[in-house]
């Protein structure tokens, strides 16, 4: 039976022969990350966001809420009407639709008016962070995606509250229409600043490749045979 080399260390002392160790060389030297993966590999997770965040507004707004109208004698549903809404509409809105078709409402917040806002803020937050370097302007447009997404599903809460009381009062529609007109404009804020932020990035990214690579040094005025150098021949 093999002995280990602290076995043999301990009986042969000092005379003992230890064999040699090393370490397992690297499975795939090649597969090092570099910092152009690392951007190519976000890239491909901010293109994939926001086609998801794409489709995610046709489903809900474009498709489903837009199917609504059929429970509701034509009536749109309170998350369209940009512009907000009334007390009296909720009232013409509610008696239009019946228990199931205001549930139906209700598990449509729960399912696509949920995952839009929180997929597309997500994927906004990557957009503006890969191409926006100054962290004063980050923050700056960040603000816009991170409040949409909250006035978004606030207004989901508040819209299926108004519409499940036999009489809602002022204050809660108010309160209802006043965010979704935020949600409303604070997305076309986030569109802008999703623009700005690629605008700046290929704007860094031309400045870059247009700069002089510092990293070079100055060129050599002589060789090893130099006049005047440690080895210039003896005269």
């Amino acid at each position: 039976m093999a002995k280990t080399p602290a076995q043999r260390i301990k009986k042969h002392g000092a005379k003992a022969v230890v064999p040699e160790h090393s370490l397992p060389p690297v499975i795939n030297p090649t597969t090092a990350r570099t910092p152009q993966k690392a951007q190519s590999n976000s890239k491909l997770i901010v293109i994939a966001g926001v086609v998801a965040s794409l489709f995610l507004f046709w489903y809900l707004h474009l498709l489903t809420l837009n199917q609504m109208t059929q429970l509701s004698g034509g009536l749109a549903m309170p998350d369209s009407l940009i512009g907000g809404f009334s007390q009296d509409y909720i009232a013409q809105l509610h008696a239009a639709m019946d228990e199931d078709a205001r549930g139906q409402l209700n598990y449509v917040h729960k399912t696509a008016g949920t995952l839009f806002p929180l997929i597309f803020g997500f994927s906004w937050l990557l957009l503006i962070g890969t191409n926006v370097a100054r962290k004063a302007w980050r923050w700056a447009m960040w603000a816009a995606p991170l409040l949409f997404a909250v006035a978004h599903l606030w207004s989901n809460v508040a819209i299926d509250s108004v519409l499940a009381a036999e009489a809602p009062d002022a204050g809660s529609v108010a309160v209802a229409s006043a965010v979704t007109v935020a949600s409303w404009v604070l997305f076309l804020l986030s569109l802008l600043c999703g623009v700005a932020a690629v605008f700046l990035g290929r704007k860094d990214s031309a400045a870059s490749a247009g700069r002089p690579d510092a990293a070079k040094g100055p060129k050599a005025t002589g060789g090893a045979g130099a006049t005047g150098g440690p080895d210039a021949p003896k005269s």
